[in-house]
């Protein structure tokens, strides 16, 4: 357990993970508090890595779940293995056989079966999906719930029981406590508004698109063998681009992406040829490109005109 939001910041720094104060006391009172965090934020902010790296930091196993329209309990909490209790089944016909074998009746034979069922439905048949295997991991582990956003409401509510007790009901079995209380990252890219009852069980923490030197500095951390004058050019022009009114801004990954292209390619300065030949590594949509590519247009002597300076004077 760490003793600061301080501690929190030496651990993730020795990740490789570059976090503000906000997150650093976040994630110190997330533990103490025994709460889940809800990271929301733009797409490629980190959210998703903060869960990674602070699983790493921690020395716990990290468990995810990735949410998509129509996630429901089932496919997050568990499922019964049949393929398994079938072969189960076949092995123990001849058991079967003397059980039910003096049953009066059709039913007396049901009910005597009915009596073994928690044979077929015990632990040895039941499939963990995350969320199960969370509460039931030997060790204290991370559960990263990610995008919850992009699941259904339904899913959010059936997620309030475990988000509160850590506890899950499993009709044939009852209900199973946590053995550890796991440390729960949710994230949310904002696609839609979350509710109440989920955001009043969670520490809130929002990562947005890091300042111009926070950005930098992730290109030093991540590509050092980058050229510093370039490195600091190419954070430049991403930080311009993120000023246009695009469908999807350059994320942190894809500054990361450009930067070791750069150095690959052996570029010496980013010039218009360049830009327009590795533009698609930063934006994904067509009609971006065509800004961007309009952007390169009105580019004289090697600088940006027209847009905001994304550096502090």
């Amino acid at each position: 357990m760490f003793d600061s939001p301080a501690a929190v910041g030496d651990a993730l720094a020795a990740q490789n993970y570059i976090p503000s104060d906000s997150i650093c006391t976040v994630l110190y009172l997330a533990e103490h508090l025994g709460k889940p965090i809800l990271a929301e934020g733009p797409a490629g902010v980190g959210k998703t890595e903060l869960g990674k790296v602070w699983a790493a930091a921690t020395g716990r196993r990290l468990i995810r779940l990735q949410c998509y329209e129509g996630l429901d309990e089932t496919k997050a909490l568990y499922e019964w293995e049949y393929a398994k209790q079938m072969l189960y089944t076949q092995l123990l016909r001849d058991k079967l056989g003397e059980v039910t074998k003096d049953a009066a009746n059709l039913r007396e034979a049901a009910d005597r079966i009915a009596e073994e069922e928690e044979i077929f439905f015990s632990e040895r048949f039941l499939l963990p999906r995350p969320l199960l295997a969370a509460l039931t991991s030997d060790q204290p582990a991370v559960l990263l719930i990610d995008e919850i956003d992009r699941a259904d409401a339904e899913f959010e509510a059936f997620l309030l029981e475990v988000l509160s007790d850590f506890q899950v009901s499993v009709p044939e079995l009852g209900t199973i406590r946590a053995r550890h209380q796991p440390m729960v990252i949710l994230t949310s890219n904002n696609t839609r508004e979350l509710s109440e009852a989920l955001k009043r069980r969670c520490l809130y923490l929002f990562l947005d698109y890091p300042t111009p030197e926070s950005e930098l500095r992730i290109v030093r951390l991540k590509v050092p063998d980058l050229a510093p004058k370039l490195a600091r050019q190419a954070v430049e022009l991403v930080q311009q681009l993120r000023h246009m009114d695009l469908k999807k801004h350059p994320s942190i990954s894809e500054t990361l992406d450009w930067a070791r292209s750069l150095l690959m390619l052996n570029t010496d300065h980013i010039d218009e040829r360049t830009l327009e030949t590795t533009i698609t590594v930063l934006l994904k949509h067509e009609s971006d490109i065509e800004r961007a590519r309009r952007l390169l247009r009105r580019r004289s002597g090697g600088e940006m005109r027209d847009l905001p300076p994304p550096w502090k004077n």
